[in-house]
């Protein structure tokens, strides 16, 4: 199967963000729609530009250089300082509902992350309808807009979501370089900085075409290593893989894109019921239990919706998170044919911590027998052996 892997970068994250707090809280004035800055003190007119409206780069204003220089360029430019806490919670929204539709989530960056699109390219038309989806997704669910670029090379892929913006997806495929990239100034080359770029210009080369062309054993004894790379990327050359990092100790979840979409309560709960017992197992394999239980629903039209709750006792038993799961559900869903459903737990704890039930929990939950427990052990052993699908509990689907 041919790798196919999306690069997806929010645009202008910082100021997005910090935009959309804004206007949560009642501020009348889009900070995307002005000539505005994230960063520095606009009263003391110390710091950096961090980023920048579209409206703050047609006056020149660019990303990384002193506040007081941009406000020469634009006096009456609106200066914000960041807030890293809420930018942080951004990012983790954003890069769990990406995970939730494809598990394979590199983030490199608070604002940036790869997504390694094979395993689930099945599920959608083509890559580029897929992205735009995402896209739109994003945006629909979000308030805020990603640019996405697609290609079957790590490096080609992010040098494709630079491409115009913002709200746009773009193709970078090793056939398409010599069109596409090649024309290019070197400065838009990735990890082609300023000196890289002068030292280029003093041989001659000064597209990234140009590059390309050269010999490689011209280029090296400038730039060592560092040339020969970026003379690979020029040509799209790049072996590296999606990396995925594991998010397990803060949560763990899953998530299924439905080979048909769900129309019906029970259609619902047959899927709940894999997901928790996925969850479950991975929840008794990580030694952890989970005090929170979440439920995604996303529909057809690509609109998303979640709902969670606190248990009134932390566990890590299949039945419990799917009783729990099939009532957020049940809370949920507004009758449209569903796409894709997700179970997540959170607020983790170690297996051998004690339990404390809460007093005003209403719920009928018991604590788990050492018959359940030896259960679950049992389920945990066949399915390591035979598979995950060797054994599912029937009684649950009551």
């Amino acid at each position: 199967m041919k790798q196919t892997i999306f690069h997806i970068d929010v645009n202008s994250a910082y100021l997005s963000w910090s935009a959309l707090e804004r206007l949560k809280q009642g501020d009348e004035t889009d900070l995307r729609t002005i000539p505005s800055i994230i960063g520095g003190d606009s009263a003391t007119r110390h710091g950096v530009v961090l980023a920048k409206s579209i409206p703050a780069k047609a006056y020149g204003v660019r990303t990384g250089e002193p506040v007081s220089d941009a406000l020469k360029k634009c006096p009456f430019l609106v200066s914000c300082p960041p807030d890293h806490n809420l930018y942080s919670e951004k990012s983790r929204l954003l890069m769990q509902h990406l995970a939730d539709i494809c598990p394979d989530i590199e983030q490199v960056s608070v604002d940036e992350c790869y997504m390694d699109f094979t395993s689930v390219s099945s599920h959608y038309k083509d890559p580029v309808s897929a992205a735009r989806q995402i896209k739109d997704g994003i945006r629909e669910t979000f308030g805020f807009t990603v640019n996405i670029g697609i290609s079957d090379k790590k490096v080609l892929a992010k040098m494709a979501s630079d491409f115009k913006k913002p709200d746009l997806v773009h193709t970078l495929f090793r056939s398409e370089i010599q069109a596409k990239l090649w024309p290019l100034p070197l400065s838009s080359l990735f990890m082609c900085g300023r000196s890289s770029v002068d030292a280029l210009h003093n041989l001659g080369i000064l597209t990234i075409g140009d590059l390309a062309r050269t010999d490689p054993e011209i280029i090296v004894p400038h730039l060592k290593s560092h040339g020969k790379m970026l003379w690979e990327y020029a040509n799209g050359i790049d072996d590296s893989t999606v990396a995925p990092i594991p998010s397990e100790a803060k949560g763990i979840g899953n998530s299924t894109t439905l080979s048909r979409d769900a129309l019906t309560m029970t259609d619902i709960r047959k899927c709940l019921l894999s997901l928790s017992e996925s969850v479950g197992s991975r929840l008794r394999k990580a030694h952890k239990r989970a005090a929170m239980v979440s439920v995604e629903i996303k529909y057809s039209s690509f609109r998303t919706a979640s709902h969670q709750t606190t248990l009134g006792e932390s566990t890590n038993d299949a039945g419990s998170i799917y009783r729990t799961a099939c009532q957020l559900a049940a809370e949920l869903w507004n009758g449209d044919p569903v796409r894709l459903l997700g179970v997540r737990t959170s607020k983790l704890e170690d297996e051998d911590a004690p339990t404390q039930r809460s007093l005003f929990d209403l719920g009928d939950e018991t604590p788990l027998s050492e018959k359940q427990k030896s259960l679950n052990e049992a389920l945990d052993k066949i399915r390591s052996k035979y598979g995950k699908n060797a054994v599912v509990r029937g009684t649950l689907l009551k």
